[in-house]
């Protein structure tokens, strides 16, 4: 068995949902804090052994490239006054080499994962969404990594949602469990109406495929939105290889749209040691000033 040491992460969306912010700087490059969502992707594979990271842009991007670029005049000026803890916080990685390919046109999920293919060979390869954030002992990419050197099958990641909310992501319809974490997966439905919905484990931006699900995406044709849906590459791939999915107890953070941003932000600050009382006190009087 191959062992899994690529990650891709699908970063060539438009951003729209953040207009007029992500007409000039990248959705990925947003922060959490003072720290863009994207770098917390790339740590949580670095912390799951990943070694080589391909990153999928697209026109507009070129900020997310400089970000994980060497900026030598910053370095040298940050050592010469001694601010060692910024030097370090901005140095790039030695354990970890990303690399870039772009997406020439937005057609899906399932597309900007197949742009990758060059780069990702006959191996295993995890693919890492940035809009989710996901934090537990053990980092939801490593616990995707312990299943496939169990079963050496394609595994996604779900979490439990609110039954209304299954139309807004790709849902499982699961057979049994495995395990306590793992199923045994009957069928991935993209977006169902949630009348329609077979369960309430949804698929959250985590995936570990065999090299496999790649020549299943040559031959997916476009689906809902006229995009190459990632759930129908994955449905298919289920026919002729088992695909688990892995339930995720941790916490899910989503920076998907403003108000979660927002909310992620706040939840972020609060577990900083250097801003978490002082924000506590401010979210405290602001409470008080609301419900005066």
């Amino acid at each position: 068995m191959k062992k899994v040491t690529k990650a891709i992460i699908p970063a060539a969306g438009l951003g729209t949902r953040f207009l007029p912010e992500t007409k000039a700087v990248p959705k990925e490059m947003l922060p959490v804090i003072d720290t863009p969502t994207i770098q917390y992707i790339v740590e949580e594979a670095k912390a799951s052994g990943i070694t080589d990271i391909v990153i999928v842009t697209g026109s507009g991007k070129n900020e997310i490239e400089d970000h994980f670029s060497p900026n030598y005049m910053l370095e040298e000026n940050l050592e010469s006054k001694g601010k060692l803890d910024m030097l370090k916080s901005v140095q790039a990685s030695d354990d970890v080499k990303v690399y870039f390919v772009r997406q020439p046109y937005p057609k899906g999920l399932g597309d900007a994962v197949l742009t990758g293919k060059s780069f990702l060979g006959n191996e295993p390869f995890v693919v890492m969404l940035g809009d989710d954030l996901m934090t537990d002992q053990v980092p939801l990419t490593k616990q995707l990594i312990n299943s496939y050197e169990k079963t050496g099958s394609s595994t996604l990641a779900v979490m439990r949602v609110p039954h209304e909310e299954t139309s807004k992501y790709g849902v499982i319809d699961p057979i049994e469990k495995v395990d306590d974490e793992t199923y045994d997966v009957r069928q991935f439905v993209e977006k169902p109406n949630p009348d329609d919905a077979p369960s309430d484990l949804a698929i959250i931006g985590r995936y570990l495929f065999t090299p496999e699900i790649l020549d299943v995406l040559e031959t997916t044709k476009p689906g809902k939105g006229n995009e190459v849906q990632l759930t129908d590459a994955i449905d298919t791939l289920n026919k002729s290889q088992k695909v688990y999915a892995h339930e995720f107890k941790g916490e899910r953070f989503d920076t998907g749209n403003k108000l979660s941003w927002l909310k992620t932000n706040i939840q972020f600050g609060l577990k900083r040691p250097d801003l978490s009382a002082d924000l506590k006190d401010y979210i405290i009087k602001l409470a008080n000033e609301l419900n005066k």
